[in-house]
C-alpha cells in the first residue's frame, strides 16, 4: 500500500480585494499535470514525490498574481527536472533549496519589467517523499501539522514583528496589534538571492498538513484550525469552513488553504505519548545576515550555511546586521499580519511541554542589547519609509 496522501486546496479572493494574488499548487512529480482540485484528490506517493505549495503575491495590479503563479510553477518545474536528472535522494533538502533559489531568480528577472517592478511573493512548500515531509519557507505564509489532538506551527514567520519578538522588544500580546506587523523581511523575487528555512518531519498515519496564506492565519487562531479539521473528516468541507471563518472576520486579504492527510501501511501509527517535536528536525533556520541561497554557477548542490552561525552571540549579531541592511528594503505586505502561535497545542489550548526554553539572559547580553537597539532603529526607518513614500 505504501504511502498515500489525500489533498484538497482552495483559494478565495476575500471580501475586500478586487483580485486574487494568492496561488497554490498540488503536483505529483511523476506526472506532467498540475492539480487544481475541485474535489479531494488521492495520491500514491511514488519515489518522485508530491509537492504542495502556497504563495502569496505582492506588487499591486496584476504583478502579485503573476509573481505567485510564477513561484509555484517554477518550483514544480525545477524539482521535477532535478528528479529526472537523477539527483541523490539523500540530498533532497539541498535539491529543494536549489529549486527555490532558481525559482527566486525567475521572479527576480521577471520583476525587472517596468510594469512588474517590485513584485514578489511568499512561499511555503511541502515536498512529501516516502514517509518524510520536507517543509520550506520564504516569507510569512505558514505550514502546520495536526497530529492527534494537537496542532503545531511548523514554519516561522520571516517578518519584522517576528524579529521584534525574537529580540525581546515586543511581547506576544503586543505583537498581535503592532501597527507594522504586515512587513516581511524577505520575499521571492525581491533580491537576487533568498534565505530558505527548511525542516524535515517524519509523518505518522492520519497526520494532516495545513498550508495557508496569511489571509487565514491572520484571522483564525491555530486552535480554531484544529477544531475545524478535527470536526470535519472531509478535507474539502474543512477547507471551506476555514475560508468562511476568515471571511466572516473581515476577509480583508486573499485566503488560501491546502489540507493534506497522510495514510498508508508504510507509515507508522502515532504512539500515544509521541509529540511532533520528537519527529521533527530543523535542517536550516532563517537567520537575517546569513549568506543567502542562490543558484550555483556550476549546477552543483548548495552548501548548508547553517554551520556559519551558532550560539546566541552570532544570532544577535545577525539580527543587528539584518536591522541595518533591511531598513529601506523590507517588503510591505497588505492584509492581516503575522501572529505568534503556540509551538504545539492541544484542543484546550495548552502549550506543549516540550517547547524549547528561551536562551539564558546572561549569555551575550551586550550583543543582545545592541541587536535590540538596531531593531528599534529599523522600526523608525520603516515608519519614515511609510510617511515619506507619499
Amino acid at each position: 500500500m505504501g504511502v498515500k496522501i489525500q489533498v484538497f486546496g482552495i483559494t478565495d479572493m476575500g471580501k475586500v480585494r478586487t483580485n486574487n494574488e494568492d496561488a497554490f499548487l498540488v503536483a505529483d512529480l511523476s506526472r506532467e499535470t498540475i492539480e487544481r482540485p475541485e474535489a479531494v484528490v488521492d495520491f500514491d506517493v511514488t519515489e518522485r514525490g508530491i509537492l504542495l505549495a502556497v504563495s502569496d503575491g505582492m506588487g499591486g495590479e496584476q504583478a502579485g498574481e503573476v509573481a505567485s503563479a510564477l513561484v509555484v510553477e517554477s518550483l514544480r518545474k525545477e524539482l521535477a527536472e532535478a528528479k529526472e536528472a537523477g539527483a541523490d535522494r539523500s540530498a533532497i533538502d539541498e535539491r529543494i533549496e536549489k529549486a527555490i533559489a532558481l525559482a527566486n531568480t525567475e521572479v527576480w528577472k521577471a520583476a525587472r519589467a517596468p510594469d512588474k517592478a517590485g513584485m514578489g511573493a511568499t512561499l511555503t512548500a511541502v515536498f512529501v517523499e516516502g514517509g518524510l515531509a520536507h517543509i520550506a519557507e520564504v516569507g510569512d505564509s505558514r505550514a502546520y501539522v495536526i497530529r492527534g489532538s494537537r496542532i503545531r506551527q511548523m514554519t516561522k514567520d520571516q517578518s519584522f514583528v517576528q524579529l521584534l519578538l525574537d529580540s525581546g522588544v515586543l511581547s506576544e500580546e503586543e505583537a498581535k496589534n503592532y501597527p507594522h506587523r504586515n512587513v516581511i523581511l524577505q520575499a521571492m523575487g525581491q533580491k537576487p538571492e533568498v534565505h530558505v528555512a527548511i525542516g524535515r518531519l517524519q509523518l505518522r498515519r492520519d497526520d494532516v498538513l495545513l498550508l495557508c496564506s496569511d489571509g487565514l492565519s491572520g484571522k483564525v487562531q491555530a486552535e480554531e484550525m484544529l477544531e475545524i479539521v478535527k470536526a470535519e473528516r472531509d478535507l474539502s468541507v474543512a477547507c471551506r469552513k476555514l475560508v468562511d471563518l476568515a471571511n466572516e472576520r473581515g476577509g480583508e486579504d486573499n485566503i488560501t488553504v491546502v489540507l493534506a492527510r497522510a495514510d498508508g501501511e508504510d507509515l507508522p501509527e502515532r504512539m500515544r505519548d509521541e509529540s511532533v517535536t520528537q519527529t521533527y528536525e530543523l535542517v536550516k533556520d532563517y537567520a537575517p545576515g546569513r549568506p543567502a541561497s542562490q543558484p550555483p554557477k556550476d549546477g552543483g548542490a548548495m552548501k548548508d550555511a547553517s554551520a556559519e552561525t551558532s550560539g546566541e552571540d552570532k544570532a544577535a549579531t545577525a539580527q543587528a546586521d539584518a536591522a541595518e541592511k533591511s531598513a529601506k528594503k523590507a517588503p510591505d505586505r497588505d492584509g492581516a499580519g503575522a501572529r505568534e502561535e503556540p509551538a504545539e497545542t492541544d484542543e484546550a489550548g495548552g502549550a506543549d511541554e516540550e517547547r524549547a526554553p528561551a536562551p539564558p539572559p546572561t549569555e551575550a547580553q551586550r550583543r543582545k542589547e545592541m541587536a535590540t537597539v538596531a531593531v528599534v532603529f529599523l522600526g523608525l526607518a520603516v515608519l519614515f519609509y511609510f510617511v515619506f513614500r507619499g
